[in-house]
């Protein structure tokens, strides 16, 4: 199928879906763009502008002040009593999934269905004013994310700009392999095989060849808790890691891990990887190396929470808001050190689009509402390989930029009633 025939087929699909048809197929406007609201964060000082305009000319940002310059012919969207801020970002994504039971989709569902799921999963992350993520793993779907993220950016579908990792890497009996199946039916693994060096090279070898944008590593799990102590073997050495490193430096790319506890965390943060994600529980030299060599943590707490309430079992709930309890004591001591941050939800087992909830519980659990936006915008923009490009409200960005009713330096909440999008000078939400 040509990109043209591809293309009616993606409207097509839209409308059938109730969705509108992808504006991304639009080039953006011809004539310049004014946009204007009460207020405009300027996230890298922390103050607002008040009334804040912002001037668009194609895809990028050409202008940023109280009063913008109006070229002649300029189209100007007064969004009123709102708070302009840049896109909103999620580090830790998994468009592949949808609530109910994980392990069960990953198997029942075909991977052609899979990818359209996560290409309305796209629609619905974008609609909620989140212009840029990363998605952590197909879970078993491969590198069909290379065939969303390429046709986001061509401007087929909706979506927002993707940094992809394809599968997950994991050891035989980690973390992702089909734990608790029955042998005889040889249920494949959420994740690709790696035992050892070698391995982890020719899998990162593979998965990049067939789009892969940085590697997910699975470094701990099974988790277990006890009061109040987590416990989580390791599945690869510093020594392993390092070599996973040192291989995705070669090509320019980064490695993450999922790794909730110690020795994996340290063993990550000495092999310098881009993020620790989850982080339950870190030692003191985990927490020195992350300062040390900027290495992010990304907490997810919304999945937790989630987790907890939608427990199966009375025991499983109580286990799941103990471990959640952990978590949030073991944030507060991370935050108070110093730990570099960056916002991730692990949307995915939650309903896309719903995931705002992630800075409404990182600042419940410590952080100030500023300080949650300049993780976000900020590191999220850096850990995402896009600094100078997104992530704040500049002359020479992209044109990313939200509008949420309220404001966010007084209520975080306000990120969750996001009214307006656009995202490289197009308008996908008004």
């Amino acid at each position: 199928m040509n990109s043209r025939n591809f293309a009616l087929f993606c409207n097509s699909f839209f409308l059938l879906c109730g969705l509108a048809a992808p504006a991304a197929a639009q080039s953006q406007p011809a004539h310049p763009v004014v946009l204007r609201a009460a207020r405009l964060l300027d996230v890298k000082n922390g103050r607002e502008l008040k009334p804040g305009e912002v001037l668009v000319e194609g895809e990028r940002i050409v202008e940023v002040a109280s009063a913008v310059k109006r070229a002649t012919g300029a189209e100007v969207i007064d969004l009123g009593d709102r708070t302009l801020l840049p896109g909103l970002i999620d580090v830790h994504i998994h468009l592949f999934l949808h609530p109910g039971a994980e392990d069960l989709q990953t198997v029942q569902e075909s991977v052609p269905q899979r990818t359209i799921m996560a290409a309305l999963a796209a629609h619905d992350d974008l609609m909620a004013g989140f212009t840029a993520e990363r998605d952590m793993g197909t879970e078993g779907a491969g590198s069909a994310d290379t065939a969303v993220r390429n046709a986001i950016n061509q401007g087929l579908i909706p979506g927002p700009r993707l940094r992809i990792s394809g599968n997950a890497v994991n050891i035989l009996g980690g973390h992702e392999d089909a734990i608790g199946c029955n042998p005889a039916q040889h249920v494949l693994p959420n994740a690709d095989y790696a035992n050892n060096a070698d391995e982890l090279v020719a899998v990162m070898r593979q998965q990049f060849k067939e789009g892969a944008d940085f590697i997910k590593i699975y470094e701990t799990g099974s988790d277990r808790i006890k009061d109040g102590k987590l416990t989580t073997p390791y599945q690869y050495t510093e020594a392993q890691l390092e070599t996973a490193v040192k291989e995705a430096a070669r090509v320019g790319k980064r490695v993450a891990v999922h790794a909730t506890g110690e020795p994996g965390t340290l063993y990550a943060a000495q092999a310098g990887v881009a993020s620790i994600d989850h982080a339950d529980q870190l030692s003191d030299e985990t927490v020195r190396l992350m300062k040390e060599k900027q290495i992010f943590a990304v907490p997810t707490f919304t999945i937790f929470e989630y987790f907890a309430e939608h427990a199966a079992t009375p025991q499983r709930a109580a286990r799941e808001h103990e471990m959640l309890d952990v978590k949030a004591a073991e944030f507060k001591k991370q935050v108070a050190a110093g730990v570099p941050m960056a916002v991730g939800s692990d949307v995915g087992p939650f309903p896309h689009g719903t995931q705002a909830r992630e800075f409404l519980l990182m600042v419940k659990y410590g952080m100030s509402p500023l300080a949650v936006l300049q993780a976000d915008l900020l590191n999220g923009a850096k850990l995402l390989g896009w600094e100078g490009q997104i992530g704040a409200l500049e002359p020479g960005f992209l044109a990313d930029v939200i509008a949420v009713e309220g404001d966010p330096l007084q209520d975080i909440g306000a990120l969750e009633k996001v009214s307006f999008v656009m995202k490289d000078g197009v308008v996908y939400k008004k």
